[in-house]
């Protein structure tokens, strides 16, 4: 599973303040530093990451860094990975669209961003500078002490395997694009009917006749 990354683009007259305020930013919030986020356990999954201090909307938080790897290497290396979490459940795949002809392969004990878990209420995005690095950047205001989530972003292709438990209001319980919910909603529904018919029939088998005397 490759995330996308929102094309931002710093390349037009109207985002060149957009870009000086990057590059200050890229100073003084490299991830060792840890000015703006800390780590800790998640409610959600795992470790999760949270705001150190309060964030202010737009503010690119953390580079999303690991190895650059080409399409050919980053596909064979998700496959790997993929068939690995099907038989252990251990793997996870970490690979971030960079442009047409790398990716970002975030696998790597100092990237601090892989630790960002899923929402359906994401507070943060993942936005590509120049197609050279990819950023985790504030949606929203971001209070002290809330955990930083974004939307992974997947489709429907193995869905059922992807449930989501952020817990927010309009989670619709699995992880997958807002494009797709839609579509999702409906297969939602229909394996919903499915249980319901299955255990109509396992409840009408298990009544016993009665004895005619």
């Amino acid at each position: 599973m490759l995330w996308p990354v929102s094309c931002f683009q710093v390349d037009s007259p109207k985002d060149k303040d957009t870009m000086r305020t990057a590059a200050i930013h890229m100073e003084n919030i490299a991830p060792p530093e840890n000015e703006w986020y800390l780590i800790r356990n998640s409610s959600i999954h795992g470790r999760g990451v949270y705001a150190r201090k309060f964030i202010p909307k737009d503010t690119w938080i953390v580079e999303y860094v690991g190895e650059k790897v080409d399409k050919d290497e980053s596909e064979r290396r998700s496959n790997d990975l993929l068939d690995k979490a099907k038989t252990d459940g251990s793997a996870k795949v970490y690979m971030f669209i960079l442009n047409d002809e790398w990716d970002i392969d975030g696998n790597v004990e100092w990237n601090s961003a892989r630790l960002i878990n899923h929402s359906c209420e994401p507070n943060v995005e993942a936005q590509t500078w120049d197609e050279k690095e990819v950023w985790i950047v504030a949606l929203r205001d971001i209070e002290v002490g809330e955990e930083l989530s974004f939307n992974y972003g997947f489709d429907l292709e193995t869905w059922e395997e992807h449930p989501c438990l952020c817990g927010k209001p309009s989670c619709i319980g699995y992880i997958a694009a807002d494009e797709y919910w839609p579509a999702l909603r409906k297969k939602i529904a229909s394996k919903k009917a499915r249980e319901t018919r299955k255990q109509k029939q396992l409840n009408a088998k298990s009544v016993p006749l009665c004895e005619v005397s």
